[in-house]
């Protein structure tokens, strides 16, 4: 994703893992064993905190034009936007739209009703795993189990990969994984998934 050249404070973001670009885009792996990392910066994501049974629960469904998720690990989508549940009554609204509407929208929607809508977009960055072989990296140091028994496209839950706190979503059955974690620890992150996926660019041995 190339940087943005337009004047303001926005021309002046830097992504928190664009001093590994290269490596990432070198670590790409073909064939059957298969494995890319890319980093998705600038990603809008919101927080919203609201009781699920209220009125202004409704409005920001409305606005999102999909239903909050009620159950762990469940996501909905519309549109540019994708919810995904992280608690009783705790969302993380994933979005292509830009993050200062998408946030004025949802706290309208919200109004004077107790809750909360922050935009978090500049707390975590998004890394992407995908290709045959991703869920065999993860593997090395995801602390769930992602056989697609028990985890598979379109769900997404607060875990742990190597010693990094992350949010996991599964996107679809390539698989392909998006991981957000906070950009202090995205650095970290990257480095042991390369350091995981390195494996794989070996020849296998017969």
């Amino acid at each position: 994703m190339a940087e943005p050249t337009t004047a303001g404070p926005a021309a002046l973001r830097r992504s928190p893992l664009a001093h590994l670009e290269e490596r990432l885009r070198a670590a790409t792996v073909t064939g059957p064993r298969g494995v890319s990392l890319a980093e998705w910066p600038y990603i809008s994501m919101v927080s919203v905190r609201v009781d699920p049974d209220a009125e202004a629960a409704a409005r920001i469904e409305k606005t999102l034009a999909t239903p909050l998720p009620r159950t762990c690990g469940e996501t909905t989508s519309a549109g540019p936007h994708t919810v995904l549940w992280l608690g009783p009554d705790e969302w993380l609204v994933v979005s292509q739209a830009e993050s200062p509407s998408l946030t004025a929208e949802l706290t309208e929607a919200l109004g004077d009703d107790p809750g909360a809508v922050v935009d978090v977009s500049a707390n975590r960055t998004t890394l992407e795993l995908s290709g045959p072989a991703a869920r065999e990296v993860l593997e090395k140091g995801c602390v769930l189990d992602l056989h697609p028994r028990a985890f598979g496209p379109s769900r997404a839950v607060a875990t742990q990969v190597g010693p990094v706190p992350v949010i996991l979503w599964q996107t679809d059955e390539a698989p392909s994984y998006r991981l957000f974690p906070r950009s202090s620890f995205a650095d970290y992150l990257a480095r042991w998934l390369l350091d995981a996926i390195d494996e794989y660019a070996q020849p296998e041995v017969t």
